[in-house]
């Protein structure tokens, strides 16, 4: 089950989909997911909280596949409490057995913020919490080591609040000591451009230009902005945010005509959505459909066996 629990609320909302998640039929099969809001004085910074919860039987396994957002995710399970960049390509997960798992999603650039220097916009980074979020005024290695094990025992015991509120306090600490007006700037610009990508304000075949348009500046100008905080491209955002889309929309409808597919998420023709499609998922929409399809057949299976 997928499901959003709103929490204090705040000045930017988080997103509520759970887009990027390939074949999300299967997906509902495998584990539970509950988003919940930030606390509002770290909105700018954290989008929104994740929790993951899954209980397979022995010797089963579950592998979810992601296709990432330009976000990096401060991530406390079992095996530990890290940091994770925008992932290099696509993001694959086993789960086995019974656990947890809490995840923080900072809004695009926040990582730039919380970890300075260029090594926070590293594809594929993955530091220790502690790298990130200690400091002087602040949490210790070992406080943080410890908010992210309170973290996933609240967690794993259903007590999603109490997750969320082991981990706020290291995260307040470092936003805190690194926030600069510099930052609130930047990110301020990047959160009005991701905005109106996410929510499809300038339509769906909108280009760089239209972004820079959107905030005053040049594409040029916008392009090192989102080099400098985020580590990809404006053109990166609005393909990966395209090919969400369409792996969305194939989920809901798997028999959709991919020409009108194609129109429905800003690409002049099919073609050109395949190649994008398939660059960001390694395989077609054709295959994809049929996938989500079986998966949404099997979903249906055991639904009405347990009716």
């Amino acid at each position: 089950m997928f499901e959003r629990r709103p929490a204090d609320g705040g000045p930017r909302s988080p997103t509520a989909t759970t887009r990027g998640l390939v074949d999300p039929a299967a997906a509902r099969g495998g584990f539970a997911l509950v988003r919940l809001d930030p606390a509002p004085d770290l909105a700018d910074l954290v989008e929104r909280h994740w929790i993951v919860r899954w209980d397979l039987p022995p010797g089963a396994e579950f592998t979810q596949v992601v296709i990432p957002h330009p976000n990096a995710n401060v991530v406390a399970e079992a095996d530990g409490f890290a940091v994770h960049g925008i992932p290099g390509g696509l993001f694959s997960r086993t789960l086995r057995g019974t656990g947890a798992v809490l995840g923080t999603k900072l809004r695009p650039g926040g990582l730039r913020v919380l970890l300075p220097g260029r090594d926070a916009l590293r594809p594929g980074l993955v530091v220790p919490a502690a790298a990130a979020l200690t400091g002087t005024p602040g949490p210790t290695p070992r406080d943080v080591e410890d908010a992210g094990r309170r973290a996933v025992g609240a967690a794993r015991a259903g007590d999603d609040a109490a997750a969320v509120a082991a981990v706020t306090p290291v995260l307040r600490a470092a936003a805190a000591r690194r926030r600069t007006p510099r930052a609130a700037v930047a990110l301020d610009r990047v959160a009005r451009v991701l905005g109106a990508v996410v929510t499809g304000e300038l339509g769906p075949d909108a280009g760089v230009t239209d972004l820079a348009d959107l905030v005053g500046t040049t594409p040029r100008s916008l392009q090192r902005l989102f080099a400098q905080w985020v580590g990809v491209s404006p053109k990166w955002v609005l393909q990966r945010h395209r090919v969400h889309l369409a792996a969305d929309l194939l989920a809901a409808d798997p028999g959709m005509p991919l020409a009108d597919l194609a129109a429905a998420v800003g690409y002049y023709d099919q073609a050109h959505l395949g190649v994008d499609f398939a660059r960001a998922l390694g395989t077609t929409p054709a295959v994809y459909a049929r996938r989500c399809a079986a998966s949404r057949a099997a979903a249906d299976l055991v639904t009405s066996g347990r009716a």
